[in-house]
């Protein structure tokens, strides 16, 4: 028995040796490598593939603000072999897929008579040109489709790896081969139409590349009729909503989208951006109220809670047209929305920026732009280098409208009696008792210090006759605690200010919303009179320094923002506060020009104020005669400081270069220095702003500018930059 039992044992042992062998074509061999090939090697291949596609999408963020990519996976720079990816972007799932599959090919290959027996092993290949395609290593990639397509050509999943194959090729910038294979792929009438579809979205990938957008349209318009795979057809059609949009073709953009909308099946993310991108394609008053109406329906359901911030910035911007108050309420709900979209946050802060901007609130606006600039990822973006250089522009406005604020506050109280004085910081010091108690009684109830319901059930929350059950009179004595003792700790000897004889050296965890040593000397009118200014040269120091602050905010408001009535009030102030006729005169001058250009009566009598009483004058030659030539040594001064801006030009200082060359031309307006100044201040522009804005720079000096060297200059450059563009 025990003999029969090892024959029966030895005999199982030696059959399954013989059907592990790879080099033997019988039907046991054949079904024993191709059943443990599927189900044991490459389903754990595909299912480390499987997962490692998941994380790659969790980790891929959809810009919808531009053209989305037909493939959602992110390139940077072309993959050679060799160079491994980061472990970001290529989950190490890929790896294990990669290793499953080649064990697979080693273990389980049966290559007999120069054909494969094991019919798996194909797909053993085409999981190993996966992995490696997604680890973005796309030359090995290439390397095992072709391998398949050369030697296993009657495969069951020849097909799907031609795909795969031309996929590569476009990522590898081998656009036209791809098309062409695919081309002839597509002449089979027998295909599928699975493979159809990802035929002709691949082709619609390599003519995107080739930036040929008509035959982008028409690939994709034959991959979206059939929906074998729901995340890509409707990722097709947003794609095509946006093709057609860039197109101007808003029918047909609409039409894609709606069809998104419509699409059960659709990824929601793809259905309410594509209502986002309907809502941008409002023409007339119809379609903006329908438009409203739908975005604010979207707000109010709570499913579409992570997308609140892009919808009320569609509506804020919808609203814009209608009511600026409006909209600026919904940028700021769009800011406050819980989101992690921070290219979103960035667009709302730009767009209260850009509001304010318009509405001449230039600290307000540098506010917003400051916020984008903390936030960004982006200091390359041409948008962001657009809002540095905006931002700048507003440095020396924001400089001189704090200084001009600041001065002129000190100046008012300088200017008051004792007893206004003395009303105006008490007033001032009541105001922020009151905060301080407010704040005071905010902690006590948020931190709990007392509990009036202590030891006593069914007590109304502000009555009861002990003390302590009453929450006012509790806050109140609390108050009057602190006022009297401020904030001391529960310990022993409480009433002891200096507790170094008891060995206390550190007290940790004190209110921090209780007045501090420094902040209680705020409270003292003592304080705020030590400081007031009593000395004549301080007070003169601080009259000057707001009069150059007016003066600068003037000319800064006129030549550079052309804000013709905020230069106007800062000039008009600057008159009435009696300056230095070194700001007087050129302020009365500027103040001229800005009358007449407004058509202003007023212009008349200022000329005749600056040719009667300043007749001397530069100022007043050049009313007079705007031809009139400098005088010499007007003009050497001139010329040293065109000279120094120069010198910060060739440093590649060019934001400073643009604001100097603003303020030195407001400061010697209708002289011949300016064209020299305007045609260097174009050139900082160029290179900072690009050709389009540099071509308008020259264009400017070219007019306003004629028959000067500056102007044929600049018209030579012209012609030259034409050719660019």
């Amino acid at each position: 028995m025990e003999n029969s039992f090892k024959i029966i044992v030895g005999f199982l042992l030696a059959l399954f040796v013989v059907n592990c062998s790879t080099k033997k074509d019988a039907f046991l061999n054949r079904n024993y490598h191709s059943v443990s090939t599927k189900y044991n090697v490459l389903y754990n291949g595909h299912e480390a593939l499987r997962i490692g596609l998941e994380q790659l999408n969790a980790n891929y963020e959809d810009n919808y603000w531009e053209r989305l990519p037909i493939e959602p996976l992110k390139v940077d720079e072309l993959a050679m072999p060799g160079m491994q990816a980061d472990a970001d972007s290529s989950p190490q799932e890929f790896e294990k897929a990669e290793e499953k599959a080649v064990k697979a090919v080693q273990k389980h290959s049966m290559f007999i008579a120069r054909e494969e027996r094991n019919k798996q092993i194909d797909d053993a290949y085409l999981l190993l040109g996966k992995s490696r395609y997604y680890s973005k290593r796309f030359v090995p990639a290439l390397e095992a489709f072709n391998y398949v397509i050369l030697n296993y050509p009657k495969a069951d999943l020849i097909n799907e790896t031609k795909i795969w194959q031309a996929k590569t090729q476009v990522r590898l910038q081998n656009e036209e081969q791809a098309i062409r294979s695919l081309r002839i792929l597509l002449k089979d009438k027998s295909l599928k139409s699975k493979i159809k579809e990802d035929a002709h979205t691949v082709i619609a990938m390599a003519y995107l590349s080739l930036d040929s957008l008509q035959y982008v349209i028409n690939h994709l318009n034959k991959a979206v009729k059939t929906h074998n795979n729901k995340e890509q057809s409707a990722r097709n059609l947003f794609i095509l909503g946006q093709l057609y949009n860039e197109k101007g073709l808003k029918d047909s953009s609409n039409i894609a989208f709606q069809k998104v909308i419509d699409f059960k099946k659709a990824p929601y993310k793809y259905k309410i951006h594509a209502q986002l991108e309907k809502a941008k394609n409002s023409t007339n008053k119809m379609d903006t109220k329908e438009t409203l109406m739908v975005l604010k329906k979207l707000v109010k359901d709570r499913d579409n809670r992570p997308f609140l911030d892009e919808l009320y910035y569609r509506i804020g911007i919808i609203e814009q047209e209608r009511n600026t108050d409006n909209a600026i309420g919904y940028y700021n709900k769009s800011l406050r929305s819980k989101s992690k979209n921070k290219l979103q946050k960035e667009l709302s802060y730009e767009a209260l920026g850009n509001l304010y901007f318009d509405k001449a609130q230039f600290m307000v606006a540098g506010a917003y732009y400051d916020s984008i600039l903390n936030i960004t990822n982006s200091e390359n973006t041409k948008r962001v280098r657009r809002l540095v250089r905006n931002r700048n522009n507003l440095n020396e406005v924001i400089l001189y409208e704090k200084s001009s604020t600041v001065n002129d506050s000190i100046l008012k109280v300088v200017a008051m009696s004792k007893e206004e004085q003395n009303d105006f910081f008490n007033a001032h010091i009541k105001k922020l008792k009151a905060n301080q108690e407010k704040q005071i009684s905010k902690t006590t109830v948020q931190k709990g210090s007392f509990n009036p319901n202590f030891g006593k059930a069914d007590v109304g929350e502000n009555s009861g006759k002990w003390y302590f059950y009453n929450i006012q009179a509790v806050g109140f004595g609390e108050i009057e605690f602190r006022k009297t003792w401020g904030n001391r700790p529960l310990s022993d000897n409480w009433r002891l200010g200096d507790k170094s004889q008891l060995n206390i050296t550190n007290i940790q965890n004190l209110d921090q919303n209780i007045v501090q040593t420094g902040e209680q000397e705020k409270l003292e009118l003592s304080y705020y009179l030590n400081q007031i200014p009593t000395d004549k040269v301080a007070i003169d120091s601080i009259v000057n320094e707001r009069n150059t602050a007016y003066f600068k905010l003037g000319i800064i408001y006129k030549e550079q923002f052309k804000e013709l009535d905020l230069a106007k009030e800062k000039f008009e102030k600057l008159i009435d506060f009696n300056p230095d006729l070194t700001l007087l005169i050129p302020a009365k001058y500027h103040l001229y020009k800005i009358y007449e250009s407004q058509g202003n009566e007023k212009a008349i009598a200022l000329k005749s104020d600056i040719v009667t009483n300043y007749a001397t004058s530069k100022y007043a030659k050049i009313v007079l005669n705007p031809n009139q030539a400098l005088e010499e040594a007007d003009k050497n001064a001139a010329e040293t400081e065109y000279a120094t801006i120069y010198y910060d030009y060739e440093a590649e200082k060019f934001e400073t270069v643009i604001e100097k060359t603003t303020l030195a031309i407001g400061k010697y307006m209708g002289e011949p220095i300016v064209a020299k100044l305007e045609l260097l201040k174009a050139y900082a522009v160029g290179k900072t702003q690009g050709l389009v804005n540099f071509k308008e720079a020259l264009e400017m000096v070219a007019l306003n500018y004629p028959n000067t060297e500056e102007a044929k200059k600049a018209l030579e450059v012209i012609e030259i930059i034409k050719l660019k563009l």
